[in-house]
């Protein structure tokens, strides 16, 4: 299936430290992927590993450092002028991690709808209405005249999340980036949410779900990307990666969710620094804290390699790029 938007080799840094001791933040190093249409693909991490500043430069919030991103072929990029960064957000669409944040409480729910219908050309005055409506019934929210009408502060969490979702699918989009979207709701309806989502890809939509919930991401994703510290360190389809995991980051990730039916192998944890993407040494960012480390980690940066068909991953050890060229021992 061809995909819709391509990320290659994209950078992000940030300045860091102070005027005595500057530093850069690696938060985005190298990243590549792609969205294909109908299909969700989660993006998966620890906080701080870079997932936000990923969906930030996708949405055109952030300018990349360096890297390429093609939508429909195109290098958006390096769009500067505002009608093409507005006719690239037409088609790619955010959904945000705080439903009541995102909304305008001065506004009724039918004012957060019809704005982006007038602000795309859409619809007109006259036909607003019954666009409106049909989002808020393809989202859920019925009957539409209980809904339409009111002010966020009216609604529950998961009412606010689905406003917030018709709202992204008002534009068309092609792509939608959803951001923790169920992480500051209840338990109890997340998976509401969920659903939906599943639902939505009948659409031809291509998501990327961002979330540090492996559970969730089970559920609702095709594919998923696992990062740590900037850097994607393991992708593929995402039962034989949870299933499976290549990258010893992935298994710590799977070894933290609770699962009182799972019998696990227990995992050595290693204390290491929260600042891995800083300044960053030669070597993989994940050594202090890799019970698989090895000599050759410390010295060279491991590559996206293909370990197994439709299975990439960044590791000396489980994904060697040239097997002849590691030397199992043990990591200073």
């Amino acid at each position: 299936m061809t995909a819709i938007l391509e990320v290659r080799g994209l950078s992000r840094q940030f300045r860091s430290g102070g005027l005595l001791r500057p530093s850069r933040l690696h938060a985005v190093d190298d990243v590549t992927f792609a969205l294909r249409p109908g299909r969700i693909t989660a993006l998966a991490g620890e906080s701080g590993s870079g997932k936000s500043t990923v969906a930030r430069l996708l949405l055109r919030l952030l300018t990349p450092s360096s890297g390429e991103v093609l939508f429909a072929g195109r290098n958006v990029a390096r769009d500067r002028r505002r009608r093409d960064v507005l006719r690239y957000r037409k088609h790619v669409q955010m959904i945000f991690q705080d439903p009541f944040g995102s909304l305008n409480p001065a506004k009724t729910v039918r004012a957060h709808l019809e704005r982006p219908l007038r602000i795309h050309g859409i619809a007109g005055r006259r036909d607003a209405k019954a666009r409106v409506d049909t989002l808020l019934e393809t989202v859920g929210l019925v009957p539409v005249a209980s809904i339409a009408d009111k002010y966020p502060h009216e609604l529950s969490g998961g009412q606010r999340q689905r406003v917030a979702i018709a709202r992204a699918l008002a534009a068309n989009p092609k792509v939608v980036i959803a951001d923790e979207p169920i992480s500051m709701l209840d338990v109890s309806i997340r998976i509401g949410i969920l659903n939906l989502m599943r639902d939505l890809k009948e659409l031809e939509i291509a998501f990327l779900y961002v979330t540090h919930d492996l559970a969730s991401a089970r559920y609702v994703a095709d594919d998923i990307l696992v990062m740590y510290a900037g850097q994607i360190v393991e992708q593929g389809p995402v039962d034989e990666v949870l299933a499976n995991p290549l990258h010893p980051y992935t298994r710590l990730l799977i070894a933290s969710v609770p699962d009182g039916e799972r019998n696990l192998e227990p995992i050595e944890i290693r204390k290491g620094t929260a600042a891995a993407a800083v300044d960053p040494a030669p070597g993989c960012r994940f050594v202090d804290r890799c019970p698989l480390a090895i000599a050759v980690c410390r010295q060279t940066t491991p590559e996206l390699v293909e370990a197994e068909p439709g299975r990439i991953a960044r590791c000396h050890v489980t994904a060697p790029r040239q097997r002849e060229d590691v030397h199992a021992q043990p990591a200073a």
